[in-house]
């Protein structure tokens, strides 16, 4: 059988590339990235086998990543198929009894072995946990506010067992760290008389990262990361520059709790927070072994 030699350029080029690759190697090395994985980059099969394998290369490089997965669209289909209503405040969706029944099948069953296996079948060791495992998230129930426009009275949404995160145990996730295990979680946690809460994705990714002290937060996106009014995409940014941008009205809809918990976790000493795209094949290379990144970072002001 004959086989076709690679062009020496080609060889060349990828060489390059991974000789460029090195210094950040060296300086990432045993530190810690929180990466919340979801939205498409989850849906699609083959950046799902990309995202298995950039992973379990982070690892391999001796990264530390810790992975928080979300899950709405398959929570939505589930409870679709089942003939359960629910309904969203503020991007929050409402979960009563049955329905944070249906959360956690679907995020800590085959939603969480899936991503395990993926990893697993890259060449990594995964194993996948809740927040419930050990008590990893410990949550409150979450409460929101909405003023009447006409009486201007505030009064409590009750959105069930939708929980914030007011504790983690981040013994357990450190314990990984000494036998090169990666933790997969899902945003499940439990309340303080052992009820099961749902939690945002975002939120509980960013309160892990806080814990731990991670060197980075890392949020994949369906979207190429913060945008300018005119659809431009933003770099870098501070905590500061966020900030103006929110009050100017730049920075709207979805973006706005995502970069609440990027500011969150800066504030509890993560290095940087980053903003990406996750429909970009490899986008994790892309912003840990390059000069220039990809996305958006926002670091401490």
């Amino acid at each position: 059988m004959v086989e076709l030699q690679i062009p020496v350029e080609e060889q060349l080029k990828k060489a390059k590339i991974l000789s460029e690759a090195l210094p950040y190697m060296h300086q990432f090395a045993g530190q810690t990235f929180v990466i919340k994985y979801g939205g498409h980059a989850m849906g699609d099969k083959q950046l799902a086998e990309d995202f298995a394998r950039d992973i379990a290369l982070l690892k391999q490089v001796g990264i530390n990543p810790i992975i928080v997965h979300g899950g709405g669209p398959q929570i939505g289909a589930m409870l679709e198929r089942l003939k359960i209503q629910s309904s969203f405040v503020d991007g929050l969706r409402v979960t009563d009894q049955a329905t944070v029944e249906i959360a956690e099948m679907v995020l800590c069953g085959s939603l969480n072995k899936n991503i395990v296996q993926a990893i697993n079948n890259a060449g990594g060791m995964a194993i996948g946990l809740s927040g419930k495992d050990g008590n990893l998230i410990e949550v409150q129930k979450l409460t929101r506010t909405k003023r009447d426009p006409d009486s201007n009275i505030e009064r409590i949404l009750d959105l069930g067992f939708v929980g914030e995160p007011n504790r983690i145990n981040p013994e357990i996730l450190e314990s990984f760290e000494d036998i090169d295990v990666i933790p997969v979680i899902a945003p499940i946690g439990v309340g303080p008389k052992g009820e099961t809460f749902n939690i945002n994705a975002d939120t509980a990714a960013g309160h892990i990262a806080a814990a731990i002290g991670a060197s980075k937060l890392i949020m994949l996106t369906d979207v190429e990361g913060v945008l300018t009014k005119e659809k431009n995409l933003i770099n870098h940014l501070t905590q500061k520059e966020v900030k103006d941008l929110q009050k100017d009205g730049t920075i709207s809809g979805g973006m706005i709790p995502k970069l609440e918990t990027c500011l969150f976790a800066l504030d509890k000493g993560v290095q940087a927070t980053h903003i990406l795209d996750g429909r970009i094949p490899h986008v994790l290379l892309l912003e840990t072994f390059t000069e220039h990144g990809i996305g958006t970072m926002i670091e401490p002001d």
